[in-house]
């Protein structure tokens, strides 16, 4: 298909295409709020997490307008094996690209957040980023269904990775920040809406096809709905209310200063 026939197919499917304007408007709507929020905050450190977290909205604005002109979608033949094998599938191959762009931000500022150090924030974001592009080739991967799953492991295994700074680097690191308040519970929303990505990747049709495309695009946008700008309202907002405890961390990538406590909301 040309790309002006995979544009036509999109807005044919009101469903689907309505799961990329929603969010087009709500990225608009938080890149606005968050440039507002983030006017006064001066600490060089609270500004950082700032300008993550506002990416993310940035970069999810131009891809779903990638999805919505059908620039980044497009329609594969599934190989022998898969539920609909000999079918053309409409693959949405460019929130790969958000995700790989969009979530290394969430985790840089989840562990500036945290006081975490170089390493921890290198191997988090490495393996993010190895978590989205291995899953992109499971999406991709035409020539057998095996290798789809196999690349899908291989994507699940990073995201291991990706957990386990999470849950327990990083978590010990806001403990002695004096931020595991605020992180433990962006921690839980992200831990939880991250696990659905694989889950719904597993039932859609790049998977077992037990879910429609419109109802799997629909899943992937309402979790990057709360997973990015609900997050990113909660973070910001503390941020900005305790700007004092993020400057009392030390100058570079590490532990607050003992003793710095979060103001109170």
């Amino acid at each position: 298909m040309t790309q002006t026939e995979v544009y036509r197919e999109i807005r044919a499917d009101q469903l689907l295409n309505l799961s990329f304007w929603a969010n087009i408007a709500l990225a608009g709507l938080s890149i606005l709020l968050f440039v507002y929020m983030g006017r006064t905050v001066e600490d060089p450190r609270a500004q950082l997490i700032f300008v993550a977290t506002l990416m993310v909205p940035l970069v999810s604005i131009s891809s779903y307008l990638g999805l919505a002109s059908g620039l980044t979608v497009s329609f594969l033949e599934m190989p022998a094996g898969h539920r609909l094998a000999g079918e053309e599938v409409l693959t949405m191959w460019g929130r790969y690209l958000t995700w790989a762009l969009s979530t290394p931000m969430i985790l840089l500022a989840l562990g500036l957040l945290a006081g975490s150090n170089v390493t921890k924030l290198f191997t988090a974001i490495v393996a993010d980023i190895g978590m989205c592009v291995t899953g992109l080739a499971a999406a991709l991967t035409t020539s057998s269904y095996a290798l789809r799953w196999f690349w899908y492991a291989v994507s699940c295994a990073f995201f291991a990775v990706v957990l386990y700074v999470l849950l327990v680097e990083w978590s010990a690191d806001a403990e002695a920040a004096g931020t595991a308040d605020i992180f433990d519970t962006l921690k839980v929303l992200t831990v939880v809406l991250w696990l659905g990505y694989p889950i719904f990747w597993a039932l859609g049709a790049e998977g077992f096809a037990v879910l429609d495309v419109a109802i799997t695009s629909w899943a992937y946008s309402g979790m990057d709905i709360v997973a990015k700008y609900v997050f990113a309202f909660l973070l910001l907002r503390w941020v900005a209310g305790n700007e004092t405890v993020v400057a009392g961390m030390a100058s570079g990538l590490g532990a607050a200063t003992p003793g710095a406590a979060p103001a109170d909301d």
